[in-house]
C-alpha cells in the first residue's frame, strides 16, 4: 500500500505521514521545503519517496501526477493549502490567485488524474481536506472560504457519481474547524477558538476515508456548530462568520 500527501511537512500532513507509516504505508511526500521532507523520511518506518514542488504552478502539478503515477498509489491525501485574511479589495491580488491555484486549481488536476486512474482498475481512495469554512460564506477570508466551498461540493458530486455506478473507489472531504497548526501564522492572524490537534483531525480524516464516508466533521465542536448552522438565517450567519474573523485580526 502507498500514499501521496502534499503538504506533508507540518500540521496536519505531518500527522498523515506518521500515521499511515505506522500503518504500514510506503509512501510520497509533496511540498516545497525539501528539508523538512528529508527529516521526516528519516523518522518513518516505511519507505518514504519525497519530491519538492510548488502546487501553485501546473507544471509542478503535472510532475508530480508523473512521478506518483509511476508508484501504484493506492491513497492520494490533498492537504497542502494555506489561507490570507483581510478585505476582499486589501488582500493582494496575486496572494489569492497563488491561494487559490494552491487549494483549488492543483486539489482539481491531480484528483481528476488520480481518479480516472483509481475508475478505470475500480480501487483507490481520495481525501481532499476542505474545512468546516466549506459550509460558509467568509466575510474577511472570503476567497479562502470561497475555495473550500469548492472542494467540499466537488468531492461531494464526485463520490456520488462514484457510488452511482457502484465502483469502489472513494472520495471524502476532511472538513475540520480550527485547528492547532502555523496554518494561522502564515495567514498572519490570531487563532480565535482552541482548536483541535493535528493527530485528531488526521485519525479521523483516515478513519473516514477507509469507512467510506463522504464527509467527515472531526469533534463534537465542529459537529454541533454545523447542526446549528442549519437552522441560522444566511444574514445571521454572516454577522456571526464576521464577528469571528475580525477577532482573528493580528
Amino acid at each position: 500500500m502507498r500514499a501521496l500527501i502534499t503538504g506533508a511537512t507540518g500540521g496536519i500532513g505531518r500527522e498523515f505521514a506518521c500515521l499511515l507509516s505506522h500503518r504500514g504505508f510506503d509512501l510520497i511526500l509533496a511540498s516545497r521545503d525539501t528539508a523538512k521532507m528529508q527529516r521526516l523520511r528519516r523518522l518513518l518506518p516505511t519507505q518514504v519517496d519525497i519530491i519538492t514542488v510548488d502546487l501553485s504552478k501546473e507544471a509542478d502539478c503535472r510532475r508530480l501526477y508523473a512521478f506518483a503515477k509511476t508508484k501504484s498509489i493506492d491513497l492520494v491525501i490533498h492537504n497542502a493549502g494555506f489561507g490570507a485574511w483581510g478585505r476582499f479589495t486589501d488582500i493582494p491580488l496575486q496572494t489569492e490567485l497563488d491561494m487559490l491555484n494552491v487549494n483549488v486549481r492543483a486539489v482539481h488536476m491531480l484528483t481528476k488524474w488520480f481518479l480516472q486512474d483509481f475508475v478505470q482498475r475500480d480501487y483507490g481512495y481520495i481525501l481532499n481536506v476542505a474545512s468546516s469554512a466549506g459550509f460558509l460564506a467568509g466575510p474577511l477570508m472570503a476567497s479562502y472560504y470561497a475555495g473550500k466551498n469548492y472542494i467540499l461540493r466537488l468531492t461531494e458530486a464526485i463520490d456520488m457519481e462514484l457510488r452511482q455506478t457502484g465502483s469502489r473507489v472513494r472520495v471524502c472531504a476532511l472538513c475540520p474547524g480550527p485547528v492547532d497548526t502555523p496554518f494561522h501564522d502564515r495567514a498572519q492572524i490570531r487563532q480565535a477558538v482552541r482548536g483541535l490537534s493535528p493527530r485528531q483531525v488526521a485519525k479521523a480524516g483516515l478513519d473516514g476515508v477507509f469507512g467510506k464516508k463522504t464527509i467527515v466533521l472531526p469533534g463534537i465542536t465542529t459537529k454541533t456548530a454545523h447542526l446549528f448552522q442549519r437552522f441560522l438565517p444566511e444574514e445571521m450567519l454572516l454577522r456571526i462568520n464576521y464577528a469571528i474573523q475580525k477577532r482573528k485580526e493580528g
